[in-house]
This record gives structure tokens, sequence and C-alpha cells, in this order.
């Protein structure tokens, strides 16, 4: 090699490894701005702390601790049911069938009564607590899929990217606020919970939760749960995970799928990059 083709071959070198380690610095300051932003997202694992056995009978779409009691919608055409368990024993105490016509989706539970999504059939029941007894209905935007609450305030999904709000003692007007992950759509937001100020969604046909900032709608965090249930407990018409609850007076958060076996409390455990 001659000393000119040297000297090209080194001027390459360097331009090589100044070309990388912009790309680097830039990916850093990507993260660091995305950090300060607030568009940083956490990605967490989990540990199961203990299981109850859970009646496979649920189709589960929506799933509340009140009161000392579990209270859980069960899903499909004509076999739409509200269950009431005892907690933490779950201990059978009350099986609410609802209108075959109906499909149960969401529940949740705001000054004693208890508020029932539906389906396509875009009407929302309302019972009182603790008889269960049928008030009324309301209607609802769009289709129901997933149910919380905040003091008054009700949240609701339709399986979109967006979530609803609407605070029962003062009008009811319903508000709407867009769901981001990394700035994109996350959309199939389906079951949902209210944690600590934040409001944690399953999101349908996937092992994740993702938490929302409900002030802003972008998701701060996506929880994965995938392996939670163990291959041989999974039958023909094992479904989805889908079901959150946090318990009011411990705190714990357990969780479930459609016709699961088992209801999980789980801690979550920060991922490490």
């Amino acid at each position: 090699m001659t000393r000119r083709q040297a000297s090209v071959w080194l001027e390459i070198t360097r331009y090589f490894i100044g070309l990388c380690l912009a790309v680097h610095c830039h990916g850093l300051l990507a993260e660091q701005h995305a950090e300060m932003s607030g568009d940083a997202v956490v990605q967490y694992d989990y540990r199961v702390l203990s299981k109850q056995r859970f009646d496979r009978e649920n189709f589960t779409q929506g799933l509340e601790i009140h009161d000392g009691r579990l209270y859980v919608s069960s899903g499909l055409y004509g076999r739409s049911a509200i269950r009431i368990y005892a907690f933490p024993k779950l201990e059978l105490l009350q099986t609410v069938a609802v209108d075959p016509r109906i499909f149960a989706e969401g529940l949740t539970i705001i000054d004693n009564r208890l508020l029932l999504l539906s389906w396509r059939e875009r009407v929302m029941l309302l019972y009182s607590l603790p008889d269960m007894a049928l008030l009324g209905q309301s209607a609802l935007p769009g289709q129901g899929w997933g149910a919380t609450h905040s003091g008054s305030v009700l949240w609701f999904s339709d399986g979109s990217d967006k979530l609803y709000s609407a605070d029962i003692s003062n009008g009811g007007k319903v508000n709407t606020l867009r769901v981001t992950l990394h700035g994109e759509p996350l959309r199939h937001l389906n079951e949902l919970e209210w944690v600590q100020g934040e409001i944690w969604a399953n999101v349908w046909q996937t092992d994740q939760i993702a938490r929302i900032n409900p002030d802003t709608g972008r998701v701060v965090g996506m929880i994965n749960l995938a392996g939670l249930l163990a291959s041989n407990d999974r039958l023909r018409d094992t479904d989805v995970l889908n079901g959150i609850a946090q318990d009011p007076v411990s705190g714990a958060i357990w969780v479930t799928g459609k016709r699961w076996p088992w209801l999980f409390e789980i801690a979550l455990e920060k991922r490490i990059p």
C-alpha cells in the first residue's frame, strides 16, 4: 500500500468512526429527550405473590373488589351474568342473569350503584347495591368494553384508542381522551382499573397491560404478563388475559382472563434495560 492509499484509508476510517459516534450520540440524546419530555415508557415484568381458584364459567369482562366482595361480569350472548363472590375466599354469593339479548362487558361501582356496560347494544345497565335490583339503563356513545372510576367519574373504553369519561354526579357530559404509546395510537383498550392515579388497561389479544396517564393519555408503562397462565391450565375454550382489580384495603393487584381457572395476585418488577 502506498503512502497516498494509506492516507485515503485513514480518512475513510475517521469518517465512519465519526458517523458511528454521531449516531450513538443521537440515540443517547433521543433517550434523554424522551425521559425529560415524559415520553419514556417503563417496561415491567411480574412476580406471582399468590393465586386463588377461579370459576372457569366466567368469560371475564369486568372485575372489581368492593366492600369485601369481588364483582365479575361474564360475557357472551344468552349467558351473560354478574357473579358476586366473597373476597378473598371466592365463595359464590350471588349470580345475576343479564338479558340474553345483551353481551355483558366491563363493570364498575360508583356510590353503591353498579354500572354494567354492554358490547354492541350501546346501553349501560344500572343496579343498586347490595340487592342488585335493576334500576334502569342509559345510552352509551358507542360500544362498551372496559369500565372503571375515580370518585364520581366513570371511565370506559370501546376497543379503540380512546377512553371516555363522564362525571356521574355533575351532569354526565362525556369527554374523550386519546391514548398514545410512543406518540402512536394504542388501540384495543379493554378492561380498565384505576390504580393510584393511573388507568390500567388490558390490551385485547395481548398479554400486555398499559399504564395510562389520565391527564394526557400517554402510556407511561407497559406490563408484560406473558406466561402467567401455565399451558397445562389452558383448555380449548380458554381465552385471553382480561380483568384487573385492585383491593382497596391492601392495595394488592389481582388479574385473570376469560375462562381462566385462577385469579392471580401479582407484583410488578421493573425490567432492567
